[in-house]
C-alpha cells in the first residue's frame, strides 16, 4: 500500500461519514446539544482552576495544611454552586407554582360546594 492508496482511502472515509450526517441530519433533523446546567456559567468557572490547584498541591504535598485548604477550596466552591443553583431554580420553578396555584384556585371556585 503506497500513500497514494492511502489518500484514497482517507477520502473515501470522509466522503462517506459526510454523507451517513447528512442523511441523518436530513431524515431526523438537527438538534443542538442541551445545556443540561444552565445556572453554570462562566462566573461558576472561576472556582475550578483553584480546586484543581488545591488538589495538586495536596497530591504533590499530603500535609495537614494542604488537606485543610483543599477542604476548604471544594467547601467554598460547592456552597457557592449550590447557592447559584438555589437561586436559579427559585426564579424558574416560583413563577410556575404560583401559576398552577392561580389554576386551581380558579377551578376550584367553579365546583359546587
Amino acid at each position: 500500500m503506497n500513500l497514494n492508496d492511502s489518500e484514497y482511502i482517507n477520502r473515501a472515509w470522509e466522503n462517506i461519514k459526510e454523507n451517513i450526517t447528512v442523511s441523518a441530519r436530513d431524515s431526523l433533523g438537527w438538534c443542538e446539544w442541551k445545556k443540561h446546567k444552565p445556572w453554570f456559567n462562566e462566573e461558576r468557572l472561576r472556582f475550578l482552576p483553584q480546586r484543581k490547584q488545591a488538589l495538586i498541591q495536596w497530591l504533590q504535598n499530603r500535609k495537614q495544611s494542604n488537606i485543610d485548604n483543599l477542604n476548604s477550596v471544594r467547601r467554598e466552591a460547592s456552597r457557592h454552586f449550590w447557592n447559584k443553583k438555589k437561586e436559579f431554580v427559585k426564579l424558574t420553578i416560583s413563577p410556575k407554582i404560583s401559576e398552577t396555584r392561580t389554576a386551581a384556585s380558579t377551578v376550584s371556585e367553579g365546583l359546587p360546594a
